[in-house]
C-alpha cells in the first residue's frame, strides 16, 4: 500500500494562536508535516527558531509564499492583514487556513472565496469552537428533538475584565473597519454556531456598549466610539425564533453563562466555557485523556415539562464526550487531500455569511434600525 501523502504547511506569524491552536494540530495529524514559519521579531524567550530548529524559518512571509515546497499556509496574523497574505497564497497555488475573524468585509471574503474556487484550493476558516462540547451538546439536544421548537436562544461570551487591554496587544487597538474589537473576536465564534444551527436570520438588531466607561456607541469608527461590548438579536420570521447574542466585559458572576436554550418541550441552561481552551494554554496536550472532558460538576441543566404540559423537572443534562479540535484538523486535512471544497470543515464561503451577520449587526448599532442581512 503506497504511503499516505503528506502536505507541507507553512506558519505565518508566531502568537498564541500559532503556538497553541495550530502547531500542536499539526504534529498530531498524519498527512501534515510543518515545513517553515514566520516570524517577524524572534527574541529569546519568544522565537520560532529556538522552539522549532528542525524547520524552515523566515522573517517575512514573501519567501515562505514563493517555495514551491510549501502545500499549505496557515495565517494566524492581525486580521487585518488576512485579506492581502491570503490572496498572495491562493495566487500562489497554496491551500489556506485562515484564523477567525476571517477579513473585515464580506465584499474581501466574497472576493476570496471566488479566488479560491478559481486557483482550485481549499480555502478555510478556523472556528474550532464548532467542536466545543457545549455547543456539540446543543447541537445533539436539537437534532433529537429533545426541546421542542425552539422559541429563544441564548448565546453568551460574559467576562469581567474591567481593566483594558495591555497596549502591547493588537487586539487593543484594531478597530472595527480592520476586524478588530469584541464583536470581531468573540462575536464571529458566536455567530458562526448560530449560523450552523439556523442559518441566516431574516433581521438583526445591535447595540453596541462600552461597558467599561459606561457608554451606548455607535460604532463609527473613532476610538471613542469602540464597543468593548455587544448585544445583537436575530430574528427568524419563519419559526418566530429569537436568538440573543452577547459579548460583556463587566459580568460579575461564579459561573459565566453560555446557553439558555427555551424550547416548548424543555430547556437547556449551561454555564461556563468548554476546556479545551483552558487545558492548552496551561500547557496540556490534545493526546492527554482528559482533554476536552467536562467535570460532571460543570454539566448543564435540563428542565422538561411534562405529559400534562405543567409541570416541570429539572435535571442534569451531561455534556457530550467531544471531538475536540483535533477533529477540525483531521476534517482539513481531508479537503487539503481531496481539493473539495465540500470536504472543507468551515469553507469560506460561510465564513462570508457569517461577516454579512456581523456587518448588519454593525449598520443596526449605527442606524437604530432592524436591518436584513
Amino acid at each position: 500500500m503506497a504511503a499516505e501523502k503528506q502536505y507541507n504547511v507553512g506558519i505565518i506569524g508566531y502568537g498564541l494562536s500559532a503556538k497553541v491552536f495550530h502547531i500542536p494540530f499539526i504534529a498530531l495529524t498524519p498527512c501534515l508535516k510543518l515545513h517553515s514559519i514566520v516570524q517577524r521579531s524572534p527574541i529569546s524567550g519568544n522565537s520560532a527558531p529556538e522552539d522549532h530548529p528542525a524547520v524552515k524559518h523566515f522573517t517575512d512571509a514573501k519567501p515562505l509564499l514563493s517555495d514551491p515546497e510549501v502545500d499549505v499556509v496557515v495565517l494566524c496574523t492581525p486580521p487585518n492583514t488576512h485579506f492581502s497574505i491570503a490572496k498572495e497564497a491562493l495566487l500562489s497555488n497554496k491551500h489556506v487556513l485562515v484564523e477567525k475573524p476571517f477579513v473585515p468585509t464580506s465584499a474581501e471574503a466574497d472576493e476570496l472565496t471566488a479566488l479560491a474556487r478559481k486557483q482550485q484550493k481549499v480555502l478555510c476558516v478556523y472556528q474550532n469552537r464548532r467542536w466545543d462540547s457545549d455547543f456539540l451538546t446543543v447541537q445533539k439536544l436539537l437534532r433529537e428533538n429533545t426541546l421542542g421548537r425552539i422559541v429563544e436562544f441564548e448565546t453568551h461570551f460574559d467576562r469581567l475584565r474591567l481593566a483594558k487591554p495591555p497596549a502591547s496587544s493588537w487586539k487593543a487597538g484594531l478597530k472595527m473597519d480592520n476586524g478588530g474589537g469584541a464583536l470581531y473576536d468573540l462575536g464571529s465564534h458566536l455567530l458562526d454556531q448560530v449560523y450552523v444551527l439556523f442559518g441566516m436570520p431574516s433581521g438583526v438588531s445591535g447595540k453596541f456598549v462600552n461597558q467599561r466607561e459606561g457608554r451606548i456607541v455607535k460604532g463609527n469608527g473613532t476610538e471613542e466610539d469602540e464597543p468593548d461590548s455587544v448585544t445583537a438579536v436575530l430574528s427568524y420570521n419563519d419559526t418566530g425564533l429569537l436568538v440573543y447574542v452577547r459579548v460583556g466585559v463587566a459580568s460579575v458572576e461564579s459561573q459565566q453563562m453560555r446557553f439558555w436554550v427555551r424550547g416548548t418541550k424543555a430547556s437547556y441552561h449551561k454555564t461556563g466555557l468548554d476546556p479545551q481552551e483552558d487545558h492548552l494554554r496551561k500547557g496540556g496536550k490534545a493526546t492527554d485523556e482528559a482533554f476536552g472532558k467536562e467535570d460532571e460538576a460543570r454539566y448543564g441543566k435540563l428542565c422538561v415539562v411534562g405529559d400534562d404540559g405543567t409541570t416541570v423537572t429539572d435535571g442534569i443534562c451531561p455534556t457530550v464526550e467531544p471531538e475536540t479540535y483535533l477533529k477540525f484538523y483531521e476534517l482539513f486535512a481531508k479537503a487539503v487531500a481531496s481539493g473539495k471544497e465540500e470536504d472543507v470543515p468551515v469553507p469560506a464561503s460561510q465564513a462570508l455569511a457569517v461577516l454579512q451577520m456581523i456587518e448588519a449587526v454593525r449598520e443596526s448599532a449605527r442606524t437604530g434600525r432592524e436591518v436584513a442581512p
